[in-house]
Formats: C-alpha cells, structure tokens, sequence
C-alpha cells in the first residue's frame, strides 16, 4: 500500500493528473463508500413564450446588462421566494 494520500481538492485538474500517475488499488485504505448523491444536477425547464414576449424580456435584460436567460431565472426565483 501507498504512504501517499488522496489529494484533498476539487480541482478536476489536479485529481486526473493523480489518478494518471497512480492506481486506485494503491489507495483501497482511504477509499469510502458513498450512497448518497455527491452532486445535485440542476434541472432544466422549458418555458413557451411568445416571439414578441421574448423580445421584450431580452430587451429588459439588456437594459440590465445580463443575460435573458439569467434574467428569467431571477424572476422566478422571486417569485418562488415570495409565495
């Protein structure tokens, strides 16, 4: 077995060059099983609006120096945040 240790980072980076230089059977030892999810994945919703709608809703945006899409995810987070 290896003295050496797992890196302790979330740089995807620095784990691939690790695990490029070393074998995991090296590190059974400090390995742990995870049951639960590590990462949560953002969903992705579809919202029909229309053409003139999203025009003026890129217009305000715009006004606001962000994006649309980041401007519709604002709304609606006040929204949910507000009921």
């Amino acid at each position: 077995m290896s003295t050496q240790k797992i890196p302790q980072t979330d740089s995807v980076q620095e784990l691939a060059q690790f695990w490029d230089a070393h074998d995991l059977t090296d590190f059974e030892d400090q390995l742990e099983e995870i049951t639960e999810p590590v990462f949560e994945r953002e969903a992705v919703v579809r919202v029909r609006l229309q053409p003139k709608e999203v025009e003026a809703v890129k217009e305000v945006a715009r006004l606001r120096g962000i994006d649309y899409l980041d401007l519709i995810r604002e709304w609606v987070l006040e929204k949910v945040h507000t009921a």
